[in-house]
């Protein structure tokens, strides 16, 4: 008897074990690591007549079919799949064949930064304009999850890793904000890494794309209609920004005589120019839903930014301490980085094998200071010392838990008021915490520590 082979215990592997199994299809999941989490996982899904095979990760005999939740294609469950012709899918792939009729639409989203932001501000927005909404996918709860259940229109975030698993989606409306080097260890390139982002489009009703954004515009490119947002004034069939306003000129009757006020600079937290782009996308597929201008601006008031992206920690001496830890790559720090005028940069952790150096090139010109930590740190160093070199750094070779306490104290050291202490690593976590949440906490806990100091010496 053939059956579905799942890969993996995790959150959505689970999710997809128990989805396929309430429809009584056999399932048999395998699984590595025999930990509390994964077998307590396993008795669960046990009840539902789940078989779980842990151990050594080898495509069971009988598989028809193998669902992964984003492992790459190089993994060797994988490849033994795909060199005995049995089918892979992902579980966004699967869900969406699982959609019952008349499933709620999906308005989809993807890029190499700013997505749980501009998806979780889309739902902001719908639910502002009366939808039942939820936001799925990447940013939290397994869309197969949710495809069951009756809302009204679910914002989808998808990573690269997704959507290289996904063959026949087809969102009611998607959106690509940008595209820059990042997971190349898992796609192999550059270019298979945004050709998956661009699967996105193939079979969507509104392609929607960052006009500011050379590749995003590439691969919009051969869609006619195709709808773009800029932080500029928007032509004809584009979303913008005039003066203080975000305005629309595509979802309107005349775009060529009309355009409609959506919100103002003042609805958008933080205000960024990365973080416009990303309210500007929200906007655009909320729009392609049908959602009315007030709603919009309703939407962005409403949103409350998730932590660790551009969070103003605190205030000390006259400089701002400000945790980005959710900046990982060089282009999430980019943008960072272009927000502040004068900046004392903390960066450092693992690179993936990204390039630093366009990164503190442009950067050059607003650094009075950089702390740096973590693995890769000599890269960075690097580069500064070729683009930036009269930029006072500072090296912190400590990888113990005190170590973030050292580098905010040589951070303050660097820093003159007016200065902000931007924590924008440009790399992973994982060489030194349990992940970026961990770092933006121990930033925050280093400045706290140095308020505290700062004040009882007054």
């Amino acid at each position: 008897m053939t059956f579905t082979c799942v890969a993996g215990l995790g959150v959505s592997g689970t999710a997809v074990a128990r989805a396929l199994a309430e429809r009584g299809e056999r399932v048999v999941v395998v699984e590595a690591v025999e930990g509390e989490r994964q077998l307590a996982a396993a008795a669960e899904l046990a009840g539902l007549g789940v078989e779980t095979r842990f151990g050594e990760m080898a495509l069971p005999e009988g598989a028809a079919r193998l669902v992964t939740t984003g492992w790459a294609p190089h993994h060797p469950l994988v490849a033994a799949a795909l060199e005995a012709g049995v089918e892979v899918v992902g579980e966004v792939e699967l869900a969406w064949r699982l959609r019952p009729a008349h499933a709620a639409p999906w308005l989809a989203l993807t890029g190499t930064n700013g997505k749980t932001t501009a998806v979780r501000m889309l739902t902001s927005i719908l639910l502002a304009a009366g939808h039942k909404a939820l936001a799925v996918g990447n940013v939290g709860l397994p869309v197969v999850r949710a495809v069951a259940e009756p809302y009204d229109v679910l914002a989808v975030e998808l990573s690269s890793f997704q959507l290289h698993w996904s063959a026949t989606l087809a969102p009611h409306a998607a959106a690509i904000l940008n595209v820059a080097p990042d997971h190349l260890d898992w796609h192999g390139s550059m270019e298979a890494y945004a050709a998956a982002k661009g699967r996105l489009y193939e079979r969507a009703g509104t392609v929607i794309y960052n006009a500011d954004d050379p590749e995003a515009t590439r691969l919009a490119a051969p869609y006619p209609g195709a709808v773009g947002f800029t932080l500029r004034v928007p032509k004809r069939g584009q979303l913008g920004v005039v003066e203080d306003l975000l305005v629309d000129r595509a979802f309107v009757a005349d775009p060529v005589e009309a355009a409609e006020e959506l919100a103002t600079l003042g609805d958008i937290r933080p205000l960024a120019p990365h973080n416009v782009a990303n309210a500007l996308a929200a906007a655009a597929l909320a729009r392609a839903f049908g959602v009315p201008g007030e709603a919009v601006a309703r939407g962005l008031r409403d949103f409350v930014p998730d932590p660790h992206r551009l969070a103003l920690v605190d205030q000390v001496g006259g400089v701002d301490y400000v945790d980005d830890s959710k900046a990982t790559n060089p282009h999430a720090a980019a943008a960072a980085l272009a927000s502040y005028p004068s900046i004392v940069w903390v960066a450092g952790g693992q690179l993936k094998g990204a390039d630093v150096d366009d990164l503190v090139r442009r950067a050059a010109p607003r650094l009075r200071g950089a702390v740096l930590l973590g693995a890769d740190r000599a890269e960075i160093a690097e580069a500064l010392a070729r683009h930036a070199p009269n930029v006072p750094v500072v090296d912190i070779a400590d990888r113990d838990t005190g170590a973030m306490e050292k580098v905010v104290i040589a951070a303050a050291r660097l820093a003159s008021p007016g200065d902000t202490v931007l924590l924008s690593p440009s790399a992973a976590s994982l060489d030194m915490f349990p992940g970026y949440p961990a770092r933006g906490e121990a930033f925050a806990r280093a400045v706290r520590g140095l308020k505290e100091r700062a004040e009882g010496a007054v």
